[in-house]
Order: C-alpha cells, then sequence, then structure tokens
C-alpha cells in the first residue's frame, strides 16, 4: 500500500509543477488549472483509501459528506463570483487554507506525546498553529479591506512597536512550550489567539495600494502552513504543494514590491495615506477639461497608435467584453491598438490579465509596463479606463507623494490622452491625480460599460 500510495503522491506532485507552468499563459491556464486540480483529486482519494489503517466506516461518511458538501459550496460561489469580487475570493480561500493549517496542529497538539516528543516535533507543530492562525485572520481582514467593510488604513498608535512586541512575546511563549516540553492546553490556545490577534493587527494597518502584495504574501505564508502540515504527517505530497505554493508567493510579493519601488518592510510597516479630497477643481494642479463621447471617437477614428489602459473601474463595471468590442472596431479602421498592462493594477497581481483574457483580447495585445513605456512617445491616442494611481506622474514629479518612485505606466507622454472615471475620487491610494490636471488629458465621466458602449456606436457610424 504505502508504495501504491507513493506512486500517487509522485503523479500529483507532477501534475502540481505541469499545471503551475501551464499557469504562466492564459492559453494554456485553464488546462494547467485542470492538470493540477486532478493531480490533487488523485491525491486525496489516495489519502482516503490507500493505507494500512484501520478506519471506521463512520469517518468515512464524514470525509464523503465534508467534501461533497465543500465542493458544492466552492463550485457555487467560483460559478457566481463576479471578476470584480475575485481578489476578495482568493483572500478568504486562502484564510481558510490558514484554518485548516491551525485545526491540524491543534489536533497534533492533543494527540502528541508532548512531554516525550523531540523539539522538532513540537515546534513543527506550534508553527502550524501560529503561521495558520496569522494566516487566517490575516486575510479575513484583507478581505473586508477589498470589499470595503474595512477602511483601507487603521491607524493604531505605535503600531509598529505594537506589532514587534506581539510578535515577539508570541515567539517567546512558544520557545518556552518547546523547550519546557510543556503540554498545556491553556498555553497551546493562548498562542492560537495570539496569532489570530496578530493577524488582525499586521494588516490592519497597511494602506490599500499595498493590498496587492499583502494577498500575494498571506498566500505564501499559507502555503508554509501547508508545508508545515505535510511534515507533520510526513505527506510528501502536502509537503511539495506547500513549498510550491510558498515559494511562488514569496517570488510574486518580491515582484509586486519591485513594481511599486517598495520594500516588503516599508508594506508592512508603512502605509499610503489619504492627502485629502481631490473633488472639483484642485487650485495647485489646475482645472480639468472634460470631452464626450462623439469627441473621443473621432480622436480615435483618425489615430494611428492607440494603447488602452485598463483598471479597477473597467472590473467594476464589467465592461471588459464592450473594449475588446472597441479594440476590434479600431483595429479593422487600421488603428494599432495595444494593452497597457502594470503589474499592480487592479485589486490583485494579474487582475488586469485574467480580465481581459475573459472577453477574449488576444494575449500579445497585452503589454506589461517595462516594454510599453517607451512606446507612449508615439502614441496618438491613450484611453485610460478606471485606472488611477498607476498612472499617477506624482510618482515621478512630487518628492513629498507617497507613490514617490513607484514605478507608473508613462500615460502623460503620449499626444492625447482621455481618461474614463465616474467622479474625481481618488484612487484606492486615497492620493491626487496629476493626470487629470494635463492640458493634453480630456476626463470622459460616466460609467465604463455605458461609456464605451456609446464610444463603441460613435465609432461604428464613422
Amino acid at each position: 500500500m504505502s508504495i501504491i500510495l507513493s506512486i500517487i503522491y509522485l503523479i500529483a506532485t507532477v501534475t502540481f509543477i505541469v499545471g503551475l507552468k501551464k499557469l504562466g499563459h492564459p492559453d494554456t491556464a485553464k488546462s494547467g488549472n485542470l492538470i493540477a486540480a486532478g493531480g490533487m483529486g488523485l491525491a486525496i482519494v489516495g489519502t482516503i483509501f490507500v493505507h494500512d489503517l484501520e478506519v471506521p466506516t463512520l469517518i468515512y461518511v464524514l470525509i464523503g459528506v465534508a467534501i461533497l458538501v465543500g465542493s458544492i459550496i466552492g463550485g457555487l460561489i467560483a460559478v457566481k463570483v463576479e471578476m470584480t469580487k475575485m481578489p476578495e475570493l482568493v483572500s478568504l480561500f486562502n484564510g481558510f487554507g490558514g484554518a485548516s493549517a491551525a485545526l491540524i496542529g491543534i489536533v497534533e497538539f492533543g494527540n502528541a506525546d508532548i512531554k516525550a516528543a523531540s523539539a522538532s516535533i513540537v515546534s513543527t507543530i506550534l508553527s502550524a498553529i501560529i503561521i495558520g492562525a496569522i494566516t487566517f485572520s490575516g486575510s479575513l481582514i484583507a478581505w473586508g479591506k477589498l470589499n470595503g467593510s474595512v477602511k483601507s488604513v487603521i491607524k493604531i498608535p505605535q503600531y509598529n512597536i505594537v506589532n514587534n512586541l506581539f510578535i515577539i512575546a508570541i515567539v517567546a511563549l512558544g520557545a518556552y512550550v518547546v523547550v519546557g516540553n510543556i503540554d498545556s492546553q491553556i498555553l497551546l490556545y493562548l498562542l492560537l489567539v495570539g496569532g489570530l490577534v496578530y493577524g488582525i493587527l499586521f494588516v490592519l494597518p497597511i494602506g490599500g495600494a499595498d493590498m496587492p502584495v499583502v494577498i500575494s504574501l498571506l498566500n505564501s505564508l499559507t502555503g508554509i502552513a501547508a508545508a508545515i502540515t505535510g511534515v507533520l504527517y510526513n505527506n510528501m505530497v502536502m509537503l511539495v504543494g506547500g513549498i510550491l505554493v510558498g515559494s511562488a508567493g514569496i517570488i510574486l510579493t518580491v515582484a509586486m514590491c519591485k513594481a511599486m519601488n517598495r520594500t516588503l518592510a516599508s508594506v508592512i510597516f508603512g502605509s499610503f495615506t489619504a492627502s485629502g479630497s481631490v473633488e472639483g477643481v484642485n487650485k495647485t494642479l489646475g482645472s480639468i477639461k472634460s470631452t464626450t463621447a462623439s469627441d473621443s471617437a473621432i480622436m480615435m477614428n483618425y489615430a494611428s497608435n492607440v494603447i488602452i489602459v485598463p483598471g479597477y473601474g473597467l472590473a467594476v463595471a464589467q465592461a471588459q467584453h464592450v473594449i475588446h468590442e472597441l479594440e476590434e472596431l479600431l483595429t479593422d479602421k487600421g488603428v494599432n491598438v495595444k494593452y497597457a498592462i502594470h503589474p499592480v493594477a487592479g485589486r490583485m497581481p494579474g487582475h488586469m490579465n485574467v480580465l481581459l483574457a475573459e472577453s477574449n483580447v488576444e494575449y500579445n495585445m497585452l503589454v506589461e509596463m517595462d516594454d510599453i513605456n517607451p512606446q507612449f512617445n508615439n502614441a496618438d491616442v491613450v484611453l485610460v479606463v478606471g485606472a488611477n494611481d498607476v498612472v499617477n506622474p506624482a510618482a515621478h514629479n512630487d518628492p513629498s507623494s507617497p507613490i514617490y518612485g513607484m514605478p507608473i505606466l508613462d500615460v502623460e507622454n503620449a499626444k492625447h490622452i482621455i481618461v474614463n472615471k465616474r467622479s474625481m475620487k481618488a484612487g484606492y491610494a486615497g492620493i491626487e491625480n496629476e493626470l487629470f490636471y494635463n492640458s493634453k488629458t480630456a476626463m470622459l465621466f460616466g460609467d465604463a460599460k455605458a461609456t464605451l458602449t456609446d464610444l463603441v456606436a460613435e465609432l461604428k457610424n464613422m
């Protein structure tokens, strides 16, 4: 049985790696996801049925019911979730992964003979509990921030000191339990509560603009927690899966920080803060000028090169299909159209890529920031739809701005700029956008889907 189970785990591990590789391109991402999911299903079936243990029938029934209920709930959520809610779903599911690791740690602490166990075993159990708890509560706070039920930035006096002291106290208490081989349920649940509280304190002060990085980091912590539980059960497929998730999350976190010109420490211990309301005319930056769908259509109709910059507002309006229609219409008229993709546009890494792939936009039309920035100088028209912070020239021009130094899309270098927004409300970082006051910029106010539909209609009549 052990040989058969090892072969099953080997096959599952290969499917994880193949699936992860295929996720690197939209054309193969769906099949990669199915391959990895199939491998996970195989590993679950193997774990349940291929073993040398005597398991009561009732346990099989309970496991089957849990899998069935979980599959139904997960399937319904996945089918019904809107693209704008995808980051929230990722954060919520990520939190459940952490909760699972914490629960496994609690169970194993009760099953193990702590007084006779080695330090490595006890420390592994406690690590699963602490990291899992931090991931669970932190992910729930991130979920709350993303859906607006928790403020983007909550100020806690000296929160850096509080956070540091809190995590030091948790580690010290854990070390005390490990070194003394103390079998105490009170200390165990004290560590659990400590992890939960730290997860809240960890995410609460982090600003909205940093949430893509936080989601990636929490995802990495879930992978680490899963790997730890793999060690506890000597389960190679859990260990490998956890390592893949953890390492991928760390790599993505570093990439996100680099894209924002932020260090991981500045994300964890700092935040983007609001600089006041930007409603109406700003006396410092100047005034804005608005345009209409008709005027914008004329400008784009006679352009040679058009660059579209998608943002979260596009996802909110569910206008990805309309913008694809606009792109196809312009292409048929002989206009060269490209999409400029910023690494942290939207609410999670790759949000815009997934959104546009959903509307069957050709992947070669999506150009990453470093490659598209030199092309803005030759762009006749840039259409910004729902993007804000990632096109804000303050990142280049204003040393006092919280986003100063953050790499952005150099939209300001284009000949003409059209910005579609519902209002002059600040972006997720809560700061003013100098681009709106640029002499080359015209604001096209309105819901993205309705406005783009009008734009398409105007172009069809030309």
